[in-house]
């Protein structure tokens, strides 16, 4: 079983509480760019008075992770937040934020979280933040 699928059963199992993240993760559901298929990959979030955002660092290496460009190929995606309730699940439309206030939301969220500042270090890319906006479902 991979690290992934470790913390993936791990969210579901408990609620949304992972060992060492605590109920700071989500799980985000994307479609494969090139396949098509249903990809969840976890990651921590940030909610903020503008929306909730994702990272897209993949530890500072020096192309985007692969959930990223599929955002970017189907912004239509899924959600399962941890949330001190539980796990709220909706849908959302993935959009990755414009350069002033990525660099704002990046350096707020690495004074809280060190790490990223680091990973930005690592790599030439500037990192992207991807704001997740709520789809409101209609009744059928």
């Amino acid at each position: 079983m991979s690290w992934n699928d470790t913390v993936i059963e791990q969210f579901r199992t408990n609620g949304g509480e992972v060992e060492r993240f605590g109920r700071h993760l989500l799980l985000l559901h994307t479609t494969g760019a090139k396949t098509g298929l249903t990809r969840v990959t976890p990651m921590m979030y940030f909610a903020e008075p503008e929306g909730l955002f994702v990272i897209a660092s993949k530890a500072g290496t020096p192309e985007n992770p692969a959930w990223y460009h599929n955002l970017v190929a189907h912004p239509e995606v899924h959600v399962e937040q941890a949330t001190d309730g539980g796990i709220r699940e909706f849908d959302a439309t993935a959009q990755p934020v414009e350069r002033g206030l990525r660099d704002t939301l990046f350096a707020r969220f690495s004074a809280r979280n060190p790490g990223f500042a680091g990973y930005q270090e690592k790599t030439d890319r500037i990192i992207p933040v991807v704001q997740l906006h709520p789809v409101e479902r209609t009744a059928p």
